[in-house]
């Protein structure tokens, strides 16, 4: 059984994707959902799903114990859904090339640390891109910086705002993840 733990600190609909993906395979189990949000919609999520999930603290999470927790769960990947936080060092060495995230622009452009969500397709609508896209890629010791797994790109049009532009992201986000995750386990 490949298992995954999902980090999440928004509405989730990333985790919920994944989740709907691996529903009907017997050989992926999500087994835990981490939020450093106690209101955060993927709570619910998880709760819908009968998958259990933990609320972190800055504290606790950066407790070099954090890692010893994870491993408990025996993760063959854990996954960046839209978590804010950068992951400590000891977690990323623990796990060290079985940690993944999703990013909503291009790497290495319109990366690092406060570059999520509206914030990126606002820089990239006022730089006047002409496209845009989304980041897989491996999680390491410094924010967007891990080597690329994947990239799917989407036109930018002169009509676009963040939130037009959110929405075809999200519909790169929600079709390629899930699908890279399922290629990354069959990998290993």
């Amino acid at each position: 059984m490949q298992s995954l733990i999902i980090f999440a600190s928004g509405r989730g609909s990333n985790a919920q994707a994944i989740i709907d993906y691996f529903n009907n395979d017997s050989g992926v189990e999500v087994a835990l959902i981490v939020s450093n949000k106690k209101d955060a919609g993927v709570l619910q999520i998880a709760a819908d799903n009968n998958i259990p999930s933990l609320v972190v603290d800055k504290q606790s999470f950066n407790n070099s114990s954090f890692a010893d927790t994870l491993k408990g769960y025996t993760p063959s990947l854990i996954v960046l859904a839209g978590f804010l936080w950068k992951v400590p060092d000891a977690v990323v060495k623990a796990f060290s090339g079985k940690i993944i995230n999703i990013h909503p622009a291009l790497l290495p452009s319109y990366g690092g640390k406060g570059m999520y969500g509206h914030h990126v397709h606002e820089a990239v609508i006022a730089a006047k891109e002409q496209e845009s896209g989304i980041t897989i890629h491996y999680v390491d010791e410094v924010y967007d910086n891990g080597g690329i797994i994947l990239q799917a790109r989407c036109t930018v049009s002169a009509e676009d705002s963040p939130d037009s532009l959110a929405q075809r992201i999200h519909k790169l986000e929600h079709f390629f993840f899930p699908r890279t995750i399922e290629y990354m386990l069959e990998s290993k």
